[in-house]
């Protein structure tokens, strides 16, 4: 018999409370809650709000998907969120009344965003963002002409947090539409490596569509439009464009083109120390992702070459959340085509264990979550249980 969802929520909590070697009392303390309550969250006799559950998560410093199992759906939160965000931008021109904040809180408050959606901190953004949005609306027309570049840079930071929950949550209009915003506040922050990060970014929309010939261009064009590699920060930018180019030729099926844009991305990411740069993170580490992601887009031809990579290279902890994960979803993938099923599995459950939030919502992911159940018959309860946590069942 199954067991049941809260009383799995309150095993999860108590286990990560070890974890992190904090007793009841302490962790009652940090997430602000009496400590009757919080034993009975633990034994699974009291169901935590959604408040409740963000508190212990953020005390316990976890992301709260890590503490939900069954039908606890982390997802519906986030996507019950969406409107909310619908709302924001669709009134970006005339925001409500409110103060106009001070340009160092609302830095401060767009780099926490930009943190988590580096992550793959999707609910936070989702509960944080409308509030941001609308105040940094308050502040763009408020703004004197020195304030206002500095003040639409930092908009057009804040909309790409919001469109990183849009965009891998399926709402590909809203998307869009945030990056539109993107377009609209970069040609006021007067600064070209905005523009770059910003046609990085435009690329979803061509992967959405599946226009990834039409996509190729684009990034080609803003390429060409980028500012030359002078410093390590323009270096990042064309580089990071190589990487995305690389992998959306791929998708095309472009062979040629995919490999000389990895090359140009090589030799640029050889060139800076691996970091986040405008909001991109780039280095050799992550043009070395990209490889594999490349071999993932030309299809099941280029196992070995993804394979070869895999062996001798794994992601640095220091990396980005969502990157890493994103390596191990494209590793899973190329070892389900080799036939290496447990190490497919292996490799969902560690991008699981780094994004849990990125995981459950990469498509990839749920596929190949329901091609191993296929495969292996008389699956393991493991393999049953993490199918049924990311919705391949």
């Amino acid at each position: 018999m199954p067991a049941d969802p809260m009383h799995e929520v309150g095993h999860r909590i108590a286990a990560t409370r070890r974890a992190r070697r904090l007793t009841q009392p302490q962790l009652a303390d940090a997430a602000h809650l009496s400590l009757s309550m919080l034993r009975k969250i633990e034994q699974g006799s009291r169901v935590p709000s959604a408040g409740t559950l963000d508190a212990i998560a953020s005390a316990l410093m976890a992301d709260p998907s890590r503490l939900l199992t069954g039908d606890a759906r982390h997802d519906n939160r986030v996507r019950s969120m969406l409107p909310a965000l619908s709302a924001v931008i669709a009134t970006h021109d005339m925001p409500g009344d409110g103060p106009v904040r001070p340009t160092c809180e609302l830095a401060t408050r767009v780099g926490t965003a930009a943190q988590w959606r580096l992550g793959a901190q999707y609910l936070r953004i989702a509960q944080h963002l409308p509030a941001l949005l609308d105040d940094l609306a308050r502040a763009l027309p408020a703004a004197s002409a020195c304030q206002r570049p500095g003040i639409a840079e930092l908009l057009v930071t804040a909309y790409r947090a919001a469109d990183a929950v849009a965009y891998k949550y399926g709402a590909c209009d809203l998307s869009a539409r945030l990056i539109d915003l993107m377009r609209w506040a970069a040609a006021q922050a007067e600064n070209d490596l905005v523009h770059a990060s910003v046609a990085y970014v435009r690329t979803e929309t061509f992967f959405a569509a599946r226009a990834h010939t039409s996509g190729l261009r684009h990034l080609e064009h803003a390429i060409d439009a980028a500012p030359a590699a002078t410093d390590a920060q323009r270096r990042a930018a064309r580089g990071a464009l190589h990487m995305r180019a690389a992998v959306i030729a791929g998708r095309a099926g472009d062979l040629d083109a995919a490999d000389t844009h990895l090359a140009e991305a090589r030799t640029l990411g050889d060139s800076v120390t691996e970091a986040v740069y405008h909001g991109t993170a780039f280095g050799p580490d992550s043009v070395r992702i990209h490889e594999v992601a490349v071999a993932v887009s030309l299809g099941s031809a280029q196992v070995a070459r993804a394979l070869d990579m895999a062996h001798s290279w794994l992601p640095p902890a220091s990396m980005p959340a969502e990157r890493r994960s994103g390596f191990y979803i494209d590793l899973a993938r190329i070892q389900l085509w080799a036939g290496m099923v447990d190490d497919s599995f292996e490799s969902l459950k560690t991008a699981r264990h780094i994004a849990p939030q990125h995981t459950r919502e990469h498509p990839w992911a749920r596929e190949d979550t329901a091609t191993l159940r296929r495969l292996k018959r008389a699956g393991s309860e493991s393999l049953t249980r993490f199918a049924e946590w990311i919705g391949a069942v």
